[in-house]
C-alpha cells in the first residue's frame, strides 16, 4: 500500500514545500511507501524503494561533487523524494548544493519548515497509509460481495461484474484458448497472449502472469480456483497498470469462476445420472460412476463438534467446496455424509474441525460396496469421539487382510446372538464401551444414560455371547466384528 507524494506536500498540518525545479512531470503522483529518517552518509544499501527519506543534513558533504554522489545514490535506490528539514543552527536554509544536485538528478526535494518535526511527517504518512488501506479493503469487500451475487447469474454475468470492478475487459479462456465467457474483449483476441497462457499452463500451484501489449494494454491472467489447474484462465486487460487491490479483486473473480463453472458441470452430470436412475435406465452404482468415473471412493461422515458448525459451515455449498464433491447429504443433528474420490487431507480435516465438524473417512471401496460402510463409519466415529480429532481409515490396515466375504460371515456369526434379541441398544453400547476402552462414565456420557445402565447392558452382552470382556483379545475380536457388521 502507498500514498501519492501530494498527500504530504498538500497536507495543511505540515509546513512542507516542494522545490519546483526538482519536480518532473507527475512527480507529486509518485507513490510513498513510508517515511524514514536517516542521517547516514550513504543510506542507499538500507532502502527498499518508494520511501520519503527525511534528513536534517547532519552529514551532508560540503563539496558539490560529494552531494551529487549522495543524491545519485538515493535516486538509484528508488526513493520517491528527499525531505530536508530546516534545523537551526545546523542549517538556516536549504543548501544550494543539495538543490542543484536534486534538480540535476530529477529527485523530488521537499523543504520541511523548522516548526514541523520529522515525527509529524511520519505520523501524517502513517495515518494516510492506514486510511488508504481501509479504503482498498472496503473496495475489495464490496467487489467480493457484488461478484458473489453476480456468480449466481452464470459465467457471463460474472465476467461483466468483474470487468466493471477492474474497469477493463475480462475473458475466461478454456482449453485450446477458446473463450468460455467474456465481456468487452478486443476483436480479434490479442495473439500475443498465447505465450502468456503457455507460461501459466506450464506452472503449478497458485500463480499469475502479467504482460504489456504493443498497444499499451496491461494484461493480468491466472488460473481459476479452487481447482488450481490451468484448464481455465481468467484474463483481464486495461490501459492502466494493475495495483495490489486490482489483483486481489481478480483473484476473487478467479475463485468464483472456478466455483461457478464447476457447479454447472457437477449439476449437469449429477442431474443426468440421477434421472437415469429414477427412470430405471441404470443400475444403482451407475450414477456415481457416471459422475466421478470408475475406481474406488471413500465416504466422509461428519458430526457436530464442540459448539457445532455455524450457519455458513453447516451449509451445502461450504461443505461441497471443502470436500471437493457435490455428493453431500445434510442430516439433522447436524450431521452430513459425503462420497469423495480423494479423502480430505490433514489440513482440510483440521479446517472442518475448527469450523465445528468432527469427521471420519472410510477406507477406499468400489461403488457397489459403499452402502456397506455404515458399520465401519460408526466404529470410526466412536474412535473420533474418544480421541477428539478426525479419524481416517487406512486401506492397508490389519482389517484389510481379511477378505470382505469372510469378514462379513465372521461378524454375522459373532453378533447373531445379540441381533436375535432385537435390542439394538446392546450393540450400540458395546461399540461405544469398546471405543472408550471400557470406561463406564465416558460411555454413559456419550450414550446419555446412567453408568449403571451401561454396566447392566455390558453384563447382558457377556451373558448372551458367553464371553469375558475383561479379556483384551475378546475385546479386539468383538471390535472387528462390529466394524465388519452391517449394523
Amino acid at each position: 500500500m502507498n500514498i501519492p507524494l501530494q498527500a504530504v506536500v498538500g497536507n495543511s498540518e505540515l509546513s512542507v514545500e516542494a522545490v519546483r525545479e526538482t519536480l518532473r512531470p507527475g512527480a507529486l503522483d509518485l507513490p510513498v511507501r513510508w517515511a524514514h529518517v536517516c542521517e547516514l552518509r550513504d543510506p542507499s544499501p538500507y532502502l527498499l524503494g518508494e520511501e520519503l527519506l527525511l534528513t536534517a543534513g547532519v552529514n551532508l558533504p560540503a563539496e558539490q561533487s560529494e552531494v551529487d554522489r549522495y543524491v545519485r545514490g538515493l535516486r538509484a535506490a528508488g526513493i520517491t523524494a528527499l525531505g530536508f528539514g530546516i534545523t537551526p543552527p545546523l542549517h538556516e536554509e536549504l543548501p544550494g548544493t543539495l538543490r542543484r544536485a536534486c534538480a540535476r538528478a530529477g529527485l523530488p526535494l521537499l523543504v520541511i519548515g523548522v516548526r514541523t518535526p520529522f515525527i509529524a511527517v511520519n505520523r501524517v504518512v502513517a495515518v494516510a497509509l492506514a486510511e488508504a488501506t481501509q479504503r482498498e479493503q472496503r473496495r475489495i469487500t464490496q467487489a467480493r460481495e457484488a461478484l458473489t451475487r453476480a456468480a449466481a447469474g452464470g459465467l457471463a454475468e460474472l465476467a461483466r461484474g468483474l470487468a466493471k470492478h477492474v474497469s477493463g475487459w475480462v475473458a475466461l479462456v478454456g482449453q485450446k484458448d477458446a473463450l468460455a465467457a467474456e465481456h468487452g474483449v478486443p476483436v480479434p483476441f490479442p495473439p500475443e497472449l498465447g505465450e502468456l497462457f503457455a507460461r501459466l499452463r506450464g506452472g503449478s500451484g497458485i500463480r499469475s502472469a502479467t504482460t504489456e501489449l504493443p498497444d499499451g494494454t496491461f494484461v493480468v491472467a491466472q488460473p481459476v480456483y479452487p481447482q488450481a489447474t490451468a484448464a481455465h484462465l481468467v484474463v483481464v486487460g486495461r490501459r492502466a497498470r494493475f495495483d495490489g487491490t486490482d489483483r486481489a479483486i481478480v483473484a476473487v473473480g478467479a475463485a468464483l469462476f472456478g466455483l461457478a463453472s464447476r457447479a454447472g458441470s457437477d449439476t449437469a452430470g449429477l442431474g443426468g445420472a440421477v434421472t437415469a436412475l429414477v427412470l430405471a435406465e441404470r443400475t444403482p452404482a451407475a450414477p456415481l460412476e457416471d459422475l466421478l468415473g470408475g475406481g474406488e471412493y471413500r465416504v466422509v461422515a461428519g458430526t457436530a463438534h464442540g459448539a457445532g458448525p455455524g450457519d455458513v459451515a453447516a451449509g451445502y455449498d461450504w461443505l461441497r467446496t471443502r470436500l471437493d464433491t457435490p455428493l453431500v447429504e445434510l442430516k439433522p443433528g447436524p450431521r452430513f455424509t459425503a462420497v469423495v474420490r480423494n479423502p480430505p487431507d490433514a489440513r482440510a480435516r483440521e479446517e472442518l474441525l475448527a469450523a465445528g465438524w468432527l469427521v471420519v473417512v472410510s477406507a477406499p471401496h468400489p461403488a457397489e460396496r459403499l452402502p456397506d460402510t455404515a458399520a465401519e463409519l460408526a466404529a470410526l466415529e466412536q474412535r473420533a469421539l474418544v480421541l477428539g480429532r478426525p479419524v481416517l481409515a487406512e486401506g492397508d490396515g490389519l482389517a484389510a487382510l481379511v477378505p470382505p466375504g469372510h469378514a462379513a460371515d465372521y461378524a454375522e456369526r459373532t453378533l447373531a446372538p445379540l441381533r436375535a434379541l432385537g435390542d439394538d441398544s446392546l450393540l450400540d453400547t458395546l461399540r461405544t464401551w469398546l471405543a472408550h476402552h471400557g470406561g463406564w462414565d465416558r460411555t454413559a456420557s456419550t450414550l446419555g444414560v446412567h453408568r449403571n445402565s451401561v454396566r447392566h447392558r455390558i453384563g447382558r452382552v457377556e451373558r448372551v455371547l458367553g464371553v469375558d470382556l475383561a479379556d483384551p483379545e475378546t475385546r479386539m475380536e468383538l471390535w472387528f466384528a462390529l466394524r465388519w457388521a452391517g449394523h
